[in-house]
């Protein structure tokens, strides 16, 4: 499995290339900001892009979602319950966070996604957990042994909650919903570095 975090925008989100090295297939997770820079990674590698996940609807994780979709063919895929951001300024944020003043022109899901859903990329499959919370409809996937968290759960931290439709408890609920995973997975989050689900437990004072 081929794996490649780019930090892309203003708010330096991990957005990630994730692909079948034998049938070629990928995903792009959390396109936030920088086209030219994921496309170059996709084109070097021949890549086919089959899906872009984004974790939720905040612009910052989904501003390049357009150019990426135009470039690949890509469908775009979000949980239902956040399907709304993705249109809609004041929920995304597009106003206030890397895009003062202008609305972010992002095209409507083609796939709404559920917990417990399974999406197949030539021989990967990953996992939709839904963990609500930072906005409703946010999630995290599993493939192997990774767990991309988006603005769930970060390696030192836990997403805000004071942004339109967020809820503490729900987070709170998402978290422990994650930590009660027995598998010591890889934590790939949306912002910072990277870390295990162990050490986030021993590190993350927020939990």
């Amino acid at each position: 499995m081929f794996t490649k975090r780019l930090s892309v925008g203003n708010l330096d989100v991990n957005c990630y290339i994730v692909a079948d090295e034998e049938t070629k297939e990928a995903v792009v997770i959390d396109p936030g900001a920088e086209a030219n820079r994921i496309l170059e990674i996709i084109d070097d590698n021949d890549f086919q892009v089959k899906y872009v996940i984004n974790t939720h609807g905040h612009s910052d994780h989904i501003a390049a979602n357009s150019d990426i979709i135009e470039a690949t063919k890509a469908e775009l895929l979000i949980h239902e319950e956040d399907a709304e951001f993705l249109q809609n300024s004041e929920l995304n944020l597009s106003s206030f966070i890397g895009l003062i003043g202008q609305e972010l022109d992002c095209p409507p899901a083609d796939r709404l996604l559920k917990d417990g859903e399974e999406i197949e990329v030539g021989k990967l499959t990953f996992e939709v957990i839904h963990t609500p919370g930072h906005t409703p409809g946010g999630i995290s996937l599993r493939v192997d042994d990774i767990l991309f968290s988006g603005d769930t759960l970060f390696a030192m931290g836990v997403g805000r909650v004071d942004l339109p439709r967020s809820s503490h408890q729900a987070l709170r609920d998402s978290i422990n919903k994650i930590l009660a995973i027995k598998e010591d997975l890889k934590l790939y989050p949306g912002h910072g570095p990277s870390s295990t689900l162990e050490q986030t437990k021993k590190q993350n004072s927020y939990i």
